[in-house]
Parts: C-alpha cells; sequence; structure tokens
C-alpha cells in the first residue's frame, strides 16, 4: 500500500475547493432525508390508513438500513476505494427517493426508506476522502463541516418538511430528496478525484457481516417498537436476547478471521470506545430532543395550557436555530481542535446539549425559549460532531478509518433509535385524562428534557475518560518498523 503524494499548495487549493462542497452537499442529503419525514408521521398513518405504530416503520426501517449498510460501506471503502462506495451510497440514496415519489403503497415505501438507509454510508466515506485528498492542513475543519453538516441537515429537513407540506403533498418530501441525491451524484462523480489510499491487504468478512447485521436489527427493532409492543413483552424481550447472543458471536468471529469487517483491537482503544460511548450518547440526544421539541411545539394549547398549537412549518421553524448553531460550530470545531485537541469541543457539546434541555425544563412559555434552547443545543451538537472523527482518526490507520467512523455513526444512530423509544415511553406514560386524544402532561415533557439533559451531561464527561491518543501507524509501517513504539499524545495538548 502506497500514499499518493502531497499536492502543492495550488493543487491543495484547487482540490479543497473542489471536494470538500461535494462531500458537504452528500452528507446534508442523507441528513435531510434521514429526518425528513418525522414531523409528518401522523399525517402519512391517514394518507397511507395505517395504524400510528405501523407508521414508525418508515422510521425504523431506515435506521436499521443506515445502521447495517453505513459500516458495510465505511469497510469496502477501505478495501475497494471510498469514491466507488459513495457513488453507490448516494445511489440507494436516490433509488429510494425515487421509489419514494412512484408508490402509494406503504409497503413499498418502507422498502423506499430501507434504501434511502444507504445514505448512511457517506459520513465514514465522506471523512476518509477528506482525509486522503485535503492538505493536512485542511483536514480537520473539513472533517469537522462534514460532521457538524449532519446536524444542519437534520434541522432544515425539519423545516424543508413543514414548508412544503405548506404548500404540496407528503410526495414532494420525496421529490426533495430525489433531487438533493442526484446532484449530489453528479458533483461526487464530477470533482471526487479516485482514491490515492486503498486497503489492498484486507479481504472480505461475509460472516461477520451477516452477525453484524443481526444484533444490529434485533436490537433496533426492539428498541423501536418496544413502546408498541410493550417493553416486557415476549416479542421485546426475546429480540434483546438475540441481540445479545448475537452479538456475542459476532465479537467472537471479529477476533478469529484473517480479515475481520471491524477489527476488535482497534475499536478497544480508549480514544474509539470512548469516542464511541460518547456518539451513542449525543445520538440518543439528538435524535430524542428534535422529536420532544416539535411534538410540545404542536401541542393544542387549548386542550393542555402548554405548548403553541404550532402547524409543522411553524415548528420545524422553531428548530431551524439548531442548524444555524451547527454551521457556527463547523469552523469553531476546527479552531478548537487545531489549538487544544478535540477534547475541549466534545466536553463544550455535551455541556451546551444539557443547558439547552435544562433551560427548556425551566422555562417553556414562550416561543422565544424554544429558539433560544435550539440555538444553543445545535452549537453543542455541531462541537461534539466535529470532535468525534478527529479522535478516531488520531487513533487508527488510514486504512481503518471508513470502518472505524462507520461504526461510530452507526453508534449514533443506535443511540437515536434509543432516544426516540425512551422520549416516547415518557411522553406516553403520563397522559392528561379526559381528553378526546392522548396527550402527555406537562411533567411529562419536563422529565424528558431533564432525561435528554442529564444524557448530554453524561456525553460531556466521557472525553475526560481518554486521557491520551494512541497514533496508529499504517499497517506496512508497522510490518516495516515491528519494533518501533508509537509516541504518546497528550488529547489536551
Amino acid at each position: 500500500m502506497s500514499e499518493a503524494p502531497q499536492p502543492t499548495t495550488a493543487a491543495a487549493k484547487q482540490s479543497s475547493a473542489r471536494v470538500l462542497p461535494a462531500l458537504i452537499l452528500a452528507m446534508l442529503a442523507f441528513s435531510v432525508v434521514q429526518t425528513a419525514v418525522v414531523p409528518i408521521l401522523p399525517s402519512l398513518a391517514k394518507e397511507l390508513n395505517v395504524s400510528g405504530s405501523n407508521i414508525t416503520w418508515l422510521m425504523t426501517a431506515n435506521l436499521l438500513s443506515a445502521a447495517v449498510l453505513t459500516p458495510l460501506l465505511g469497510r469496502f471503502g477501505d478495501l475497494r476505494g471510498r469514491k466507488p462506495m459513495l457513488l453507490i451510497s448516494l445511489t440507494g440514496l436516490v433509488a429510494g427517493s425515487a421509489l419514494a415519489v412512484s408508490t402509494h403503497s406503504f409497503t413499498w415505501l418502507v422498502v423506499a426508506r430501507v434504501l434511502q438507509g444507504a445514505g448512511g454510508g457517506v459520513l465514514p466515506l465522506a471523512i476518509s476522502i477528506v482525509r486522503d485528498e485535503l492538505p493536512k492542513e485542511k483536514v480537520t475543519g473539513g472533517v469537522a463541516g462534514i460532521s457538524a453538516s449532519m446536524g444542519v441537515g437534520s434541522g432544515l429537513g425539519l423545516v424543508a418538511t413543514g414548508l412544503l407540506l405548506e404548500h404540496w403533498s407528503y410526495k414532494s418530501i420525496f421529490w426533495m430528496g430525489l433531487v438533493f441525491g442526484l446532484i449530489a451524484v453528479a458533483l461526487v462523480a464530477l470533482r471526487v478525484p479516485k482514491d490515492p489510499v486503498v486497503d489492498t491487504e484486507g479481504g472480505a468478512d461475509p460472516l461477520g457481516a451477516i452477525t453484524l447485521a443481526g444484533w444490529l436489527s434485533a436490537l433496533l427493532v426492539a428498541v423501536s417498537q418496544g413502546n408498541a409492543w410493550g417493553w416486557t413483552s415476549n416479542k421485546t424481550l426475546g429480540l434483546f436476547a438475540v441481540a445479545a447472543v448475537v452479538a456475542l458471536i459476532w465479537g467472537i468471529i471479529e477476533v478469529k478471521v484473517k480479515h475481520p469487517l471491524v477489527d476488535m483491537s482497534m475499536m478497544s482503544r480508549p480514544a474509539v470506545a470512548f469516542t464511541n460511548l460518547a456518539g451513542l450518547l449525543i445520538g440518543f440526544g439528538m435524535y430524542g430532543s428534535f422529536m420532544v421539541i416539535s411534538n410540545f411545539a404542536q401541542t393544542p394549547e387549548r386542550l393542555t395550557h402548554y405548548g403553541f398549537t404550532a402547524t409543522v412549518l411553524h415548528a420545524g421553524v422553531m428548530l431551524l436555530p439548531s442548524a444555524v448553531g451547527s454551521m457556527v460550530a463547523a469552523p469553531l470545531g476546527a479552531v478548537l481542535i487545531a489549538r487544544r485537541g478535540p477534547r475541549l469541543p466534545l466536553v463544550l457539546g455535551g455541556v451546551l446539549g444539557a443547558v439547552a434541555m435544562s433551560y427548556l425544563a425551566v422555562r417553556h412559555s414562550h416561543e422565544a425559549d424554544l429558539y433560544t434552547a435550539s440555538a444553543i443545543f445545535g452549537l453543542g451538537i455541531g462541537l461534539a460532531f466535529s470532535a468525534m472523527p478527529a479522535y478516531i482518526n488520531g487513533a487508527v490507520p488510514v486504512e481503518q478509518s471508513g470502518i472505524a467512523n462507520g461504526m461510530n455513526a452507526v453508534l449514533r444512530t443506535v443511540g437515536g433509535a434509543i432516544g426516540t423509544a425512551v422520549m416516547a415511553a415518557i411522553l406516553t406514560g403520563d397522559t392528561i385524562p379526559r381528553l378526546p386524544v392522548a396527550l402527555p402532561t406537562l411533567n411529562a415533557y419536563q422529565h424528558a428534557f431533564w432525561t435528554a439533559a442529564a444524557v448530554c451531561l453524561v456525553a460531556g464527561a466521557v472525553p475526560f475518560l481518554i486521557r491520551r491518543i494512541k497514533p496508529a501507524a499504517p499497517a506496512a509501517d508497522l510490518a516495516d518498523a515491528p519494533n518501533s513504539s508509537p509516541v504518546l499524545v497528550k488529547t489536551d495538548a
């Protein structure tokens, strides 16, 4: 394996200007598509004539597909080239959007959401491409921009959904995804060059891929459907048991095979393991909080004496400051990482998320409270997202960056699924009696806000468990120098 020579300054500027916008747009396309359906699930249930519990499969199917395909696409990107896998990932998003536009069947719409989940591979592949293509001094900023754009796209998706529904049908949301996806495919095809680094020594691990898909599927279905089935039902507990057993088998396989899908020694490095834990918690806070804030804003005030009777568009606008906050966080996170290392932005991310949710638990009587909390929360999420790849890239060799960032993205997705399920359980567990529809009490929303605040605060404390980053040399370098010892570097240096 060999790396491409470093580009000249002029070539570096040209490469940055060509590559980075294409990758950021690709990330925005996926994050917009993933969250756009969240505020319209009740409307879709009526439109498609399905139950409220079944309509959640439009989110469950997408989360499950993204969780399974993200690490696979990331690993195949390490093995066969990042650009081809990125195009495959975006093609899945485009194909899913096209199917969603063309069908009126709930079943085929679920299939469409599964195809759209392939877009989850964009994050690890784009981060790896930035690491390959951009000059060293621009990598931190590029990675921060791509990571933070996940929060930006999520916020913009909620606003775009409301805006489109004001004038057109729900089909317009999938048209938006189709157009975004096609533009992203064209830009990636034209602007992203062929990979300079490919792991030609690695190999496929089909059994590892199957078992990874197995335990993730069992876990996400159990978490996503727990409220509908009952958390102590045989189906829910059975799936949790299956997830635990298959995960154990997967771990044994990955330790034994010659070319594992996921290098378990890599995953056990403190910088990787604790960053993944932070990703799980931040995912919980982000997805769970978006759902709770959107529901709170749309609550009819005349029935509950809280909320703002907001339309889907109005609720999305209240979350728009989170997208702005994430946009601000990208360059700010890059500066902090360059000067102090990734610990400070990750800690600040968790703390700001906790501050925002605590603020809403105490103050929620005016729309300005939601705007304020949304902006603070978006800034925190953006800082946290910009820091996590920096931790991981500092601890793994370049030929493993795709799978390492892919697993981090998976854990964010798993955290999001757990977060939405826990928040839904809190809200449905305490409802106002004698109303024509079941609506949560104000205490239920306050408990949900405090829960999100506590989870974000824990995420902010996790980086203190990462004492040092041990830079990992590429496998070829280690083979050439078996007796060499990597230098230990402080994370807050």
